[in-house]
């Protein structure tokens, strides 16, 4: 990536930059008067004095433009003046000051860098004794004020680059806020230099903290669309971040890295392949009776303003459902605001919720904010995991619903609501009523409309239906081809209980896919061990009567893969199953089953 912009600092940004330093040149002069015993002064190249001891340090900011004769000869010249009677110096001829003057010796070095005069420093002695001194050892002290007028120089140019690094984040943060991704600007000793605020609620930083070394930014071998998959070691956290990374090589800044949290990104990847063919509930995938049968239902009561209540373990699709819900009924053009009860804080979740006024408690925003069941107007509110709501929540949950108006924070006003309640728990609400821990008042003001999802281990056939899903999807985002599937690979995938549900299933494609190279076969060795190794009970598997014969060959060939193929095995896999050795042989054949 190459830069366009005039960012080189030469002449006048020089001369402002030393204007700017005063502090450190006020620091220098006063060192270097106290080891030379006279007094000191620095002024710039446009007659501003900038430091200065003596009776200096009460003119600094003063122009001394009408005076500084001596100092004009050496920006001029650009060498060394040195003056013994400055009264009687031709230089001085014309300074209205001349028969006031009470300088006895002056000498003044110009401050250069790069050939440019920066401005000037000066020696000046106002007793006999300061003139001997410095008189006596003149050769020494043209040498000493030689070298020092260099190392201001270096300390402008290293102050000047520091400005130059500044100006450049400057105007990197005028572009990279303006773009939504997180932009990540390196510095060439491999520290965050800047971010934008994407980057930096990406990874959780704060503006003190970007000074934290980036102890790893590799690039992997996926692809995720067009841009890399890099792993980010930062403030003692890994991420995976998708991204592409540009060369910038202006001041102390190595790379620009412009990226997307990697998951997220995944994310909307599914999201757009998903809905570019399909809307609400036609986006759920599978064909099993169970899942047929909560579509069919969730489609009926879709256009309803009732309280829709979602079952399910965890991982079965809950959100999912509610978002087709929500675009298949009326509000679909409003918005959908879905909130996850057990990831809030408590003491957060009810500002979350229903808002609050500016001063409602420490460290609240001044304006105030708007709750989300505001910022659902019209549309939808998903409260998940609804099982994870404190007690005292509960209680004003029930009267938003029973009321249609919330109250914020600290405010005693109401406001008036209007939205659909959708709920989802994978929790036993019935046995929490029990306990003591859920109103049985506000469980019925939310089961209005039960949606039950099914697990997946019920759903038979929708495993592979799913899987190739999430294969076509993953294939796009890591850009990777898949030519062929072992059968014994699905032999696996679908005689696996999938205790995490669709959540497991698409984080094992994922998984496989990340280690699928080159040949495009997918197989039993990129299963993980735990789906690979876990114990098959023959007599659990889930029966779909839409598909009874598909079903009948993947236990046989389960109960074949986990006994054996010879005689004796085939004996203990008939008897397994419940049949005889015969059906089993005429099964095998009609299924053409390969041992």
């Amino acid at each position: 990536m190459s830069y366009d912009g005039n960012l080189e600092v030469v002449g006048g940004a020089m001369i402002r930059n030393l204007k700017n330093m005063e502090p450190i040149l006020m620091d220098y002069s006063v060192a270097l008067s106290k080891v030379l015993m006279v007094d000191v002064d620095i002024v710039s190249r446009d007659f501003i004095r900038i430091a200065g001891t003596g009776i200096y340090e009460n003119q600094l900011g003063q122009n001394i433009t009408e005076e500084a004769f001596i100092y004009r000869k050496a920006i001029e010249s650009k060498e060394m003046q040195v003056v013994s009677t400055p009264r009687e110096h031709p230089l001085c001829e014309n300074c209205p000051q001349k028969e006031d003057c009470e300088e006895l010796f002056e000498m003044c070095a110009p401050i250069i860098f790069e050939g440019e005069v920066l401005g000037v420093i000066g020696l000046v002695c106002f007793t006999e004794a300061q003139r001997n001194h410095i008189v006596g050892n003149l050769d020494t002290y043209v040498d000493f004020i030689k070298h020092y007028s260099d190392l201001i120089a270096a300390k402008v140019h290293e102050f000047t680059k520091n400005q130059e690094n500044l100006q450049v984040i400057e105007v990197l943060n005028e572009i990279v806020d303006k773009i939504e991704e997180g932009v990540l600007i390196v510095n060439r000793d491999s520290t965050a230099a800047a971010m934008n605020g994407i980057a930096k609620s990406i990874l959780n930083v704060s503006e003190s903290e970007l000074s934290i070394k980036l102890t790893k930014l590799v690039k992997t071998n996926n692809r995720i669309f067009n841009r890399n998959e890099y792993l980010l070691d930062f403030n003692n956290k890994a991420f995976i971040l998708a991204g592409n990374m540009f060369e910038l090589n202006i001041g102390d800044f190595s790379k620009m890295f412009i990226f997307k949290d990697a998951n997220r990104l995944k994310e909307e990847i599914f999201t757009l392949s998903s809905t570019k063919n399909s809307k609400g509930l036609d986006k759920i995938i599978g064909n099993s009776t169970q899942v047929m049968e909560v579509k069919r239902n969730a489609k009926a009561v879709a256009k309803l303003q009732s309280t829709v209540f979602i079952g399910g373990e965890s991982g079965t699709g809950k959100e999912l459902f509610a978002k087709a819900l929500h675009e298949e009924s009326n509000r679909s053009d409003k918005p959908f605001v879905a909130i996850n009860c057990g990831a809030i804080p408590e003491n957060l979740i009810e500002s979350e919720l229903f808002g609050y006024v500016g001063g409602a408690f420490s460290g609240a925003h001044p304006d105030g904010k708007v709750g989300k069941f505001e910022l659902a107007s019209k549309g939808t509110v998903f409260l998940d995991e609804i099982g994870d709501l404190p007690l005292y929540l509960q209680v004003k949950l029930l009267r938003v619903i029973e009321n249609r108006e919330v109250v914020r924070l600290g405010s005693n006003t109401t406001v008036k609501i209007d939205v659909r309640l959708i709920t989802a728990t994978n929790k036993d609400l019935q046995k929490m009523i029990e306990d003591g821990l859920f109103r049985e008042d506000l469980y019925y003001r939310l089961h209005v409309i039960p949606l039950n999802l099914p697990p997946l281990r019920d759903r038979g056939y929708d495993i592979r239906v799913l899987a190739n899903h999430f294969i076509e999807r993953y294939s796009q985002v890591f850009c990777k081809k898949v030519n062929h599937i072992d059968e014994k690979f699905w032999n696996v995938m679908m005689t696996y209980d999938w205790p995490g549900n669709v959540r497991e299933l698409k984080n094992t494609v994922e998984f496989i896919m990340s280690l699928l190279d080159s040949n495009g076969v997918i197989g039993c060795e990129h299963l993980p061990s735990r789906i690979l190794h876990a114990k098959k009970n023959l007599h659990d598997f889930k029966f779909d009567t839409y598909d009874l014969e598909l079903m009948e060959r993947r236990m046989i060939m389960t109960a074949l893969d986990e006994f054996g193929t010879n005689q004796k095995s085939k004996e203990r896999v008939a008897k397994e199953l419940g049949i005889g050795i015969a059906t089993l042989y005429r099964k095998i054949k009609k299924y053409n089953i390969s041992l």
